[in-house]
Protein backbone atom coordinates (compact mmCIF):
# COMPACT_ATOMS: atom_id res chain seq x y z
CA UNK A 1 0.00 0.00 0.00
CA UNK A 2 2.88 2.36 0.74
CA UNK A 3 5.79 1.29 -1.47
CA UNK A 4 7.67 4.50 -0.67
CA UNK A 5 8.33 3.04 2.80
CA UNK A 6 10.52 0.40 1.14
CA UNK A 7 12.73 3.10 -0.35
CA UNK A 8 13.00 4.90 2.99
CA UNK A 9 13.69 1.63 4.82
CA UNK A 10 16.41 0.72 2.36
CA UNK A 11 18.00 4.17 2.69
CA UNK A 12 17.98 3.82 6.48
CA UNK A 13 19.61 0.37 6.52
CA UNK A 14 22.07 0.47 3.59
CA UNK A 15 25.17 1.20 5.72
CA UNK A 16 24.67 -1.25 8.59
CA UNK A 17 26.66 -4.48 8.62
CA UNK A 18 26.52 -6.93 11.50
CA UNK A 19 29.67 -8.99 12.24
CA UNK A 20 28.69 -12.68 12.39
CA UNK A 21 31.10 -15.47 13.33
CA UNK A 22 30.94 -18.59 11.18
CA UNK A 23 33.50 -21.37 10.83
CA UNK A 24 36.23 -19.33 12.46
CA UNK A 25 35.70 -16.39 10.08
CA UNK A 26 33.83 -13.14 10.58
CA UNK A 27 31.32 -12.14 7.93
CA UNK A 28 29.92 -8.61 7.91
CA UNK A 29 26.35 -9.06 6.73
CA UNK A 30 23.70 -6.43 6.07
CA UNK A 31 21.11 -8.05 8.32
CA UNK A 32 18.91 -4.94 8.76
CA UNK A 33 18.77 -4.47 4.99
CA UNK A 34 17.93 -8.16 4.51
CA UNK A 35 14.93 -7.67 6.81
CA UNK A 36 13.76 -4.67 4.76
CA UNK A 37 14.17 -6.63 1.51
CA UNK A 38 12.29 -9.60 2.96
CA UNK A 39 9.46 -7.38 4.17
CA UNK A 40 9.29 -5.68 0.80
CA UNK A 41 9.21 -9.00 -1.04
CA UNK A 42 6.37 -10.24 1.16
CA UNK A 43 4.43 -7.00 0.77
CA UNK A 44 4.76 -7.33 -2.99
CA UNK A 45 4.07 -11.07 -3.32
CA UNK A 46 1.27 -11.75 -0.80
CA UNK A 47 -1.45 -9.55 -2.37
CA UNK A 48 -0.69 -10.97 -5.82
CA UNK A 49 -0.82 -14.55 -4.60
CA UNK A 50 -4.05 -13.80 -2.77
CA UNK A 51 -5.56 -12.45 -5.99
CA UNK A 52 -4.76 -15.63 -7.88
CA UNK A 53 -1.36 -14.66 -9.22
CA UNK A 54 -2.72 -12.41 -11.95
CA UNK A 55 0.14 -11.12 -14.11
CA UNK A 56 1.17 -7.55 -13.51
CA UNK A 57 1.96 -5.10 -16.28
CA UNK A 58 5.65 -4.22 -16.17
CA UNK A 59 6.53 -0.81 -14.76
CA UNK A 60 8.91 -0.19 -17.65
CA UNK A 61 10.22 -2.13 -20.58
CA UNK A 62 13.33 -4.05 -19.62
CA UNK A 63 16.42 -2.58 -21.23
CA UNK A 64 20.08 -3.41 -21.62
CA UNK A 65 20.78 -2.53 -18.00
CA UNK A 66 18.54 -5.25 -16.59
CA UNK A 67 19.85 -7.85 -19.02
CA UNK A 68 23.47 -7.00 -18.22
CA UNK A 69 22.80 -7.17 -14.48
CA UNK A 70 21.16 -10.57 -14.93
CA UNK A 71 24.04 -11.71 -17.12
CA UNK A 72 26.59 -10.64 -14.52
CA UNK A 73 24.83 -12.69 -11.83
CA UNK A 74 24.44 -15.77 -14.03
CA UNK A 75 28.06 -15.66 -15.20
CA UNK A 76 29.39 -15.26 -11.66
CA UNK A 77 27.29 -18.19 -10.42
CA UNK A 78 28.36 -20.38 -13.36
CA UNK A 79 32.04 -19.61 -12.86
CA UNK A 80 31.79 -20.71 -9.24
CA UNK A 81 31.68 -24.28 -10.59
CA UNK A 82 35.44 -24.33 -11.25
CA UNK A 83 36.53 -21.86 -8.58
CA UNK A 84 39.22 -22.90 -6.10
CA UNK A 85 37.25 -21.01 -3.43
CA UNK A 86 33.68 -22.20 -3.97
CA UNK A 87 32.63 -21.28 -0.42
CA UNK A 88 33.52 -17.64 -0.97
CA UNK A 89 31.72 -17.56 -4.32
CA UNK A 90 28.63 -19.11 -2.73
CA UNK A 91 28.68 -16.55 0.07
CA UNK A 92 28.94 -13.71 -2.44
CA UNK A 93 25.92 -14.98 -4.36
CA UNK A 94 23.77 -15.78 -1.31
CA UNK A 95 24.55 -12.77 0.86
CA UNK A 96 25.11 -10.05 -1.74
CA UNK A 97 24.17 -10.68 -5.37
CA UNK A 98 20.76 -12.34 -4.92
CA UNK A 99 19.39 -10.07 -2.15
CA UNK A 100 20.63 -6.92 -3.88
CA UNK A 101 19.15 -8.00 -7.21
CA UNK A 102 15.84 -8.49 -5.39
CA UNK A 103 16.25 -5.03 -3.83
CA UNK A 104 16.77 -3.55 -7.31
CA UNK A 105 13.69 -5.34 -8.66
CA UNK A 106 11.55 -4.02 -5.81
CA UNK A 107 12.88 -0.45 -5.85
CA UNK A 108 12.59 -0.05 -9.60
CA UNK A 109 8.84 -0.80 -9.37
CA UNK A 110 8.25 2.14 -7.05
CA UNK A 111 6.77 5.30 -8.53
CA UNK A 112 9.82 7.48 -7.97
CA UNK A 113 9.64 11.25 -7.71
CA UNK A 114 11.99 14.05 -6.74
CA UNK A 115 10.11 14.33 -3.46
CA UNK A 116 10.69 10.68 -2.56
CA UNK A 117 14.35 10.94 -3.55
CA UNK A 118 14.61 14.01 -1.33
CA UNK A 119 13.22 12.12 1.66
CA UNK A 120 15.70 9.30 1.04
CA UNK A 121 18.53 11.83 0.90
CA UNK A 122 17.32 13.39 4.16
CA UNK A 123 17.46 9.97 5.84
CA UNK A 124 20.98 9.37 4.55
CA UNK A 125 22.14 12.85 5.59
CA UNK A 126 20.87 12.22 9.12
CA UNK A 127 22.71 8.88 9.21
CA UNK A 128 25.87 10.46 7.81
CA UNK A 129 25.79 13.15 10.50
CA UNK A 130 25.58 10.47 13.19
CA UNK A 131 28.43 8.51 11.60
CA UNK A 132 30.58 11.64 11.40
CA UNK A 133 29.92 12.37 15.06
CA UNK A 134 31.07 8.86 15.96
CA UNK A 135 34.11 9.37 13.74
CA UNK A 136 34.97 12.57 15.60
CA UNK A 137 34.78 10.64 18.88
CA UNK A 138 37.04 7.90 17.49
CA UNK A 139 39.60 10.46 16.37
CA UNK A 140 39.52 12.30 19.68
CA UNK A 141 39.84 9.09 21.71
CA UNK A 142 42.22 7.40 19.22
CA UNK A 143 39.97 4.36 19.51
CA UNK A 144 38.02 2.51 16.81
CA UNK A 145 34.81 0.61 17.44
CA UNK A 146 35.17 -1.88 14.56
CA UNK A 147 37.77 -3.74 12.45
CA UNK A 148 40.87 -5.03 14.25
CA UNK A 149 42.98 -4.66 11.06
CA UNK A 150 42.45 -0.90 10.93
CA UNK A 151 43.05 -0.68 14.67
CA UNK A 152 46.34 -2.52 14.23
CA UNK A 153 47.48 -0.38 11.29
CA UNK A 154 46.73 2.82 13.22
CA UNK A 155 49.13 1.68 15.93
CA UNK A 156 52.04 1.55 13.49
CA UNK A 157 51.35 4.65 11.37
CA UNK A 158 51.87 8.34 12.05
CA UNK A 159 48.25 9.03 11.07
CA UNK A 160 44.92 7.83 12.46
CA UNK A 161 42.04 6.74 10.21
CA UNK A 162 38.46 6.53 11.44
CA UNK A 163 35.76 4.23 10.07
CA UNK A 164 32.82 5.10 12.39
CA UNK A 165 30.29 2.23 12.34
CA UNK A 166 31.61 0.93 9.02
CA UNK A 167 34.06 -1.94 8.84
CA UNK A 168 36.40 -0.03 6.53
CA UNK A 169 37.40 3.67 6.20
CA UNK A 170 37.11 3.52 2.40
CA UNK A 171 33.55 2.16 2.42
CA UNK A 172 32.66 4.77 5.05
CA UNK A 173 34.20 7.39 2.76
CA UNK A 174 32.23 6.09 -0.22
CA UNK A 175 28.96 6.49 1.67
CA UNK A 176 29.86 10.04 2.70
CA UNK A 177 30.80 10.92 -0.89
CA UNK A 178 27.47 9.74 -2.31
CA UNK A 179 25.56 11.69 0.35
CA UNK A 180 27.71 14.79 -0.23
CA UNK A 181 27.07 14.67 -3.98
CA UNK A 182 23.33 14.52 -3.34
CA UNK A 183 23.63 17.61 -1.14
CA UNK A 184 25.77 19.41 -3.74
CA UNK A 185 23.17 18.68 -6.42
CA UNK A 186 20.49 20.24 -4.23
CA UNK A 187 22.77 23.21 -3.52
CA UNK A 188 23.57 23.89 -7.18
CA UNK A 189 19.94 23.97 -8.30
CA UNK A 190 18.37 25.56 -5.22
CA UNK A 191 17.17 29.16 -5.15
CA UNK A 192 16.16 29.26 -1.49
CA UNK A 193 18.56 30.92 0.93
CA UNK A 194 17.60 28.57 3.76
CA UNK A 195 18.22 25.49 1.62
CA UNK A 196 21.58 26.82 0.48
CA UNK A 197 22.65 27.57 4.06
CA UNK A 198 21.57 24.13 5.25
CA UNK A 199 23.42 22.43 2.41
CA UNK A 200 26.61 24.35 3.13
CA UNK A 201 26.51 23.46 6.83
CA UNK A 202 25.88 19.78 6.03
CA UNK A 203 28.74 19.73 3.51
CA UNK A 204 31.16 21.29 5.99
CA UNK A 205 30.26 18.64 8.57
CA UNK A 206 30.51 15.70 6.16
CA UNK A 207 33.73 17.00 4.61
CA UNK A 208 35.32 17.12 8.06
CA UNK A 209 34.23 13.52 8.57
CA UNK A 210 35.57 12.48 5.16
CA UNK A 211 38.97 14.02 5.83
CA UNK A 212 39.41 11.83 8.91
CA UNK A 213 39.03 8.68 6.78
CA UNK A 214 42.18 9.57 4.79
CA UNK A 215 40.58 7.60 1.95
CA UNK A 216 42.36 8.44 -1.30
CA UNK A 217 39.78 6.53 -3.32
CA UNK A 218 36.96 8.53 -1.72
CA UNK A 219 38.65 11.88 -2.40
CA UNK A 220 39.13 10.90 -6.04
CA UNK A 221 35.53 9.73 -6.36
CA UNK A 222 34.28 13.00 -4.85
CA UNK A 223 36.26 15.09 -7.35
CA UNK A 224 34.90 13.11 -10.29
CA UNK A 225 31.35 13.32 -8.96
CA UNK A 226 31.69 17.09 -8.54
CA UNK A 227 32.94 17.32 -12.13
CA UNK A 228 29.82 15.47 -13.31
CA UNK A 229 27.56 17.85 -11.40
CA UNK A 230 29.50 20.83 -12.74
CA UNK A 231 29.05 19.60 -16.30
CA UNK A 232 25.32 19.14 -15.76
CA UNK A 233 24.88 22.53 -14.11
CA UNK A 234 27.13 24.78 -16.20
CA UNK A 235 27.91 22.73 -19.27
CA UNK A 236 30.72 20.46 -20.32
CA UNK A 237 32.96 23.27 -21.54
CA UNK A 238 33.02 25.12 -18.22
CA UNK A 239 33.44 21.89 -16.28
CA UNK A 240 36.37 20.93 -18.51
CA UNK A 241 37.94 24.35 -17.92
CA UNK A 242 37.61 23.91 -14.15
CA UNK A 243 39.08 20.40 -14.37
CA UNK A 244 41.98 21.75 -16.41
CA UNK A 245 42.61 24.40 -13.75
CA UNK A 246 42.70 21.69 -11.06
CA UNK A 247 45.09 19.66 -13.23
CA UNK A 248 47.42 22.63 -13.65
CA UNK A 249 47.34 23.23 -9.90
CA UNK A 250 48.18 19.57 -9.37
CA UNK A 251 51.15 19.76 -11.73
CA UNK A 252 52.41 22.84 -9.88
CA UNK A 253 52.20 20.96 -6.56
CA UNK A 254 54.04 17.97 -8.03
CA UNK A 255 56.83 20.13 -9.42
CA UNK A 256 57.12 22.28 -6.30
CA UNK A 257 56.98 19.48 -3.70
CA UNK A 258 57.41 16.03 -5.25
CA UNK A 259 57.92 14.45 -1.84
CA UNK A 260 54.46 15.55 -0.70
CA UNK A 261 52.81 13.34 -3.31
CA UNK A 262 55.30 10.49 -3.17
CA UNK A 263 56.96 11.27 -6.52
CA UNK A 264 60.38 10.73 -4.99
CA UNK A 265 59.37 7.19 -3.98
CA UNK A 266 58.91 4.01 -5.94
CA UNK A 267 55.55 3.52 -7.66
CA UNK A 268 54.61 0.91 -5.08
CA UNK A 269 55.39 3.14 -2.11
CA UNK A 270 53.70 6.18 -3.66
CA UNK A 271 50.48 4.23 -4.18
CA UNK A 272 50.47 2.69 -0.68
CA UNK A 273 51.58 -0.67 -2.04
CA UNK A 274 48.79 -0.82 -4.64
CA UNK A 275 51.07 -0.90 -7.71
CA UNK A 276 52.67 -4.23 -6.81
CA UNK A 277 49.32 -5.73 -5.85
CA UNK A 278 47.70 -4.73 -9.14
CA UNK A 279 50.66 -6.16 -11.04
CA UNK A 280 50.14 -9.49 -9.28
CA UNK A 281 46.47 -9.45 -10.22
CA UNK A 282 47.28 -8.75 -13.86
CA UNK A 283 49.67 -11.71 -13.86
CA UNK A 284 46.81 -13.92 -12.67
CA UNK A 285 44.72 -12.69 -15.59
CA UNK A 286 47.44 -13.34 -18.16
CA UNK A 287 47.83 -16.90 -16.83
CA UNK A 288 44.14 -17.62 -17.59
CA UNK A 289 42.87 -14.83 -19.86
CA UNK A 290 39.83 -16.67 -21.23
CA UNK A 291 38.01 -18.40 -18.39
CA UNK A 292 39.74 -16.84 -15.38
CA UNK A 293 40.32 -18.63 -12.08
CA UNK A 294 36.66 -18.81 -11.12
CA UNK A 295 34.27 -16.69 -9.09
CA UNK A 296 35.61 -15.69 -5.68
CA UNK A 297 39.03 -17.28 -6.28
CA UNK A 298 41.14 -14.12 -6.40
CA UNK A 299 42.39 -14.09 -2.81
CA UNK A 300 43.29 -17.76 -2.72
CA UNK A 301 45.02 -17.73 -6.11
CA UNK A 302 46.88 -14.50 -5.36
CA UNK A 303 48.05 -15.93 -2.05
CA UNK A 304 49.24 -19.07 -3.82
CA UNK A 305 51.02 -17.28 -6.67
CA UNK A 306 52.61 -14.46 -4.70
CA UNK A 307 53.11 -16.46 -1.49
CA UNK A 308 51.40 -13.59 0.26
CA UNK A 309 49.55 -13.34 3.56
CA UNK A 310 45.76 -13.44 3.71
CA UNK A 311 45.61 -9.73 4.55
CA UNK A 312 47.80 -8.80 1.58
CA UNK A 313 45.77 -11.00 -0.74
CA UNK A 314 42.60 -9.29 0.49
CA UNK A 315 44.12 -5.88 -0.23
CA UNK A 316 45.08 -7.02 -3.71
CA UNK A 317 41.44 -7.69 -4.56
CA UNK A 318 40.55 -4.06 -3.90
CA UNK A 319 40.71 -3.01 -7.57
CA UNK A 320 37.50 -4.26 -9.14
CA UNK A 321 38.52 -4.44 -12.83
CA UNK A 322 41.64 -6.43 -11.92
CA UNK A 323 39.65 -8.73 -9.65
CA UNK A 324 36.99 -9.32 -12.31
CA UNK A 325 39.60 -9.99 -15.00
CA UNK A 326 41.51 -12.47 -12.83
CA UNK A 327 38.42 -14.33 -11.60
CA UNK A 328 36.17 -14.22 -14.66
CA UNK A 329 38.53 -13.79 -17.59
CA UNK A 330 38.07 -11.60 -20.65
CA UNK A 331 34.35 -12.35 -20.89
CA UNK A 332 33.70 -11.22 -17.34
CA UNK A 333 35.81 -8.10 -17.82
CA UNK A 334 33.95 -7.13 -21.00
CA UNK A 335 30.63 -7.70 -19.24
CA UNK A 336 31.75 -5.50 -16.32
CA UNK A 337 32.82 -2.70 -18.69
CA UNK A 338 29.59 -2.96 -20.67
CA UNK A 339 27.54 -2.87 -17.46
CA UNK A 340 29.34 0.22 -16.16
CA UNK A 341 28.96 2.01 -19.51
CA UNK A 342 25.28 1.14 -19.99
CA UNK A 343 24.46 2.01 -16.37
CA UNK A 344 26.03 5.46 -16.66
CA UNK A 345 24.38 6.03 -20.05
CA UNK A 346 21.00 5.00 -18.65
CA UNK A 347 21.23 7.29 -15.62
CA UNK A 348 22.53 10.21 -17.69
CA UNK A 349 20.07 9.85 -20.58
CA UNK A 350 18.37 13.17 -21.25
CA UNK A 351 20.12 15.02 -18.43
CA UNK A 352 21.71 17.49 -20.84
CA UNK A 353 18.21 18.62 -21.78
CA UNK A 354 16.61 21.03 -19.32
CA UNK A 355 13.25 19.42 -19.97
CA UNK A 356 14.41 16.06 -18.58
CA UNK A 357 16.83 17.26 -15.92
CA UNK A 358 16.04 17.15 -12.21
CA UNK A 359 18.00 17.67 -9.04
CA UNK A 360 17.44 14.08 -7.98
CA UNK A 361 18.52 12.54 -11.29
CA UNK A 362 21.66 14.68 -11.37
CA UNK A 363 22.59 13.69 -7.82
CA UNK A 364 21.97 9.99 -8.46
CA UNK A 365 23.97 10.02 -11.70
CA UNK A 366 26.91 11.80 -10.06
CA UNK A 367 26.75 9.44 -7.09
CA UNK A 368 26.83 6.36 -9.30
CA UNK A 369 29.75 7.66 -11.36
CA UNK A 370 31.58 8.31 -8.08
CA UNK A 371 30.92 4.73 -6.97
CA UNK A 372 32.29 3.37 -10.26
CA UNK A 373 35.43 5.50 -9.89
CA UNK A 374 35.77 4.38 -6.28
CA UNK A 375 35.68 0.73 -7.35
CA UNK A 376 38.54 1.37 -9.79
CA UNK A 377 40.65 2.06 -6.71
CA UNK A 378 38.92 -0.12 -4.14
CA UNK A 379 36.56 -3.07 -3.71
CA UNK A 380 32.84 -3.85 -3.87
CA UNK A 381 30.86 -2.96 -6.99
CA UNK A 382 27.91 -5.34 -7.23
CA UNK A 383 28.75 -6.44 -3.68
CA UNK A 384 27.70 -2.99 -2.41
CA UNK A 385 23.94 -2.38 -2.02
CA UNK A 386 24.58 1.30 -2.69
CA UNK A 387 25.31 0.41 -6.34
CA UNK A 388 21.98 -1.37 -6.78
CA UNK A 389 20.02 1.31 -4.91
CA UNK A 390 21.45 4.13 -7.01
CA UNK A 391 20.71 2.21 -10.21
CA UNK A 392 17.12 1.52 -9.17
CA UNK A 393 16.52 5.11 -8.07
CA UNK A 394 18.05 6.48 -11.26
CA UNK A 395 15.99 4.20 -13.49
CA UNK A 396 12.85 4.96 -11.50
CA UNK A 397 13.40 8.72 -11.63
CA UNK A 398 14.01 8.60 -15.37
CA UNK A 399 10.53 7.16 -15.85
CA UNK A 400 8.80 8.74 -12.87
CA UNK A 401 7.23 12.06 -12.07
CA UNK A 402 8.74 15.28 -10.84
CA UNK A 403 6.48 16.64 -8.11
CA UNK A 404 8.70 19.28 -6.61
CA UNK A 405 12.25 19.75 -5.40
Amino acid sequence: RRPALLALGAAATLPFRIPIESGGDTANLLVPLYLVIGAGALAYAVPRLRDGGAPEAPVRERGWLEWLLAGALVLYAAQAAYSSDFDRALAQVVFFYVPFALLFALLVRIRWSTRLAGWCLAVMVALAAVFVGIGFWEYEQRQLLLNPRVISSNQFESYFRVNSLFFDPNIYGRFLVVVMLGIVALLLWSRRAGTVAGCVLALVLLWAGLVLTLSQSSFTALLVGLAVLGALRWGLRRAAAAAAAFAVAGVVVVLAAPGAVGLDQSADAATSGRSELVTGGIELFTDRPVQGWGAGAFRREYRRQEKASSARAAAASHTIPVTVAAEQGAGGLLLYLALAFVAIATLAAGLRSRAHRSVARAGVAAGFVAVVVHTLLYAAFLEDPLTWALLAAGVGLAGGTDDGA
